[in-house]
């Protein structure tokens, strides 16, 4: 009996040894994503086509990123670019933004010159942890302040899945730059004089996830997968030292209350299911919009309704910048730039779940 005991003694211990081992394993995963997508070599051709500039620029916290800027092109008759406004686009958690300029680039910058980054642990961005917008909002500011350097004042973000949530938790974190003394970095060295920084006068995030362990839960099968999704985040904010949740969107996106935001969501998203991604749109401000597309999975939205995916897009993002331009739109007896399918709007910027 007690050689029994002590056995089962030293398998329990072994098991729970094994156990921590894995927990370990699956968190330094969890931080540590692929810096290339599969296929992401083929893209070589489409990139060379696309032009543009290889950008270096670093993080507010200092690390080396890479980028890639596409100038403005002419976007018909009915909008004309400004150099002074520019988008950000920010790529999800696996592989680095090229699949993302070769796929949104070419329309976007038909409203402004698009600055593609790769985030920390990216593409050919310097190694750091992936952490779903706590880390990422410094590479976001040290673009904000390349955008600043050059002369943009007005600046949108569009992110796909992480990028997404990494855009929102910026603009919690940095401010969207209206206000300069409250916005500004209190880190900055005193003396020195920055250029200023530019607005964020508009966010697209597509699949954005209302809480992280939403996108990791969903793909661990059975019923546990949202707990041993919060068991790999809380060995997460150990590692860290800070927990990536405390700015997840359900927790800030209301705190975006004047900022327009256009949430884009697939109907048959399964790493995002549609009533998380309803559930954020019902927490978000009165300046915001969620079109839901039918047949989309996770960020294939544009791949599915890619007409009108490029038409909402554009419309959204030149109406903001024409209200940063201090244009007089949107006012009342105007026509609003963005129609939802019914009857007419008042104000373009409300919330709505547009389904068509």
């Amino acid at each position: 009996m007690i050689r029994r005991i002590v056995a089962a003694g030293a398998t329990t211990a072994l098991s729970a040894a094994a156990l921590r081992l894995v927990s370990r394993h699956a968190v330094d995963r969890l931080l540590h994503a692929p810096r290339t997508a599969p296929g992401e070599d083929a893209l070589g051709p489409a990139i060379d086509e696309l032009g543009g500039e290889v950008v270096r620029l670093r993080a507010r916290d200092g690390l080396r990123l890479s980028a890639r800027w596409l100038p403005a092109e002419k976007g018909g008759r009915a909008w004309r670019p400004d150099p002074h406004e520019a988008i950000l686009l920010l790529h999800g958690y696996s592989g680095s933004i090229a699949p993302d300029l070769v796929e949104y680039g070419p329309f976007l910058r038909r409203t402004a010159g698009v600055l593609g980054l790769d985030f920390r642990g990216h593409g050919g961005s310097d190694d750091g942890p992936s952490t779903f917008g706590l880390l990422e909002t410094e590479d976001i500011a040290g673009a904000l302040a390349w955008f600043g350097e050059r002369g943009i004042t007005r600046v949108a973000m569009l992110g796909t899945s992480m990028g997404g949530i990494a855009a929102i938790a910026a603009v919690t974190v940095l401010g969207d730059g209206s206000l300069p003394a409250v916005d500004g970095d209190p880190t900055a060295p005193r003396g020195v004089d920055a250029a200023p920084r530019p607005v964020v006068v508009a966010i697209v995030a597509d699949s954005t996830a209302p809480e992280l362990e939403v996108p990791i839960g969903s793909r661990v099968r059975g019923p546990a997968g949202r707990f041993l999704a919060a068991r790999l985040f809380d060995g997460a904010a150990r590692v860290l030292g800070a927990d990536p949740r405390a700015t997840e969107p359900s927790r800030v996106i209301g705190l975006l209350e004047s900022l327009p935001l256009l949430l884009i969501h697939g109907e048959a998203d399964t790493t995002v299911p549609i009533a998380e991604g309803r559930r954020l749109a019902d927490l978000a401000g009165p300046a915001s919009e969620h079109w839901v597309v039918p047949g989309a999975g996770h960020s294939a939205s544009h791949e599915v309704a890619s007409e009108e995916y490029e038409r909402r897009v554009s419309d959204f993002l030149r109406l903001a910048f024409r209200r940063g331009r201090g244009d007089h739109v949107g006012a009342a007896g105007s026509s609003p730039i963005i129609a939802a399918p019914g009857p007419p709007a008042g104000d373009p910027l409300r919330t709505i779940d547009m389904e068509d």
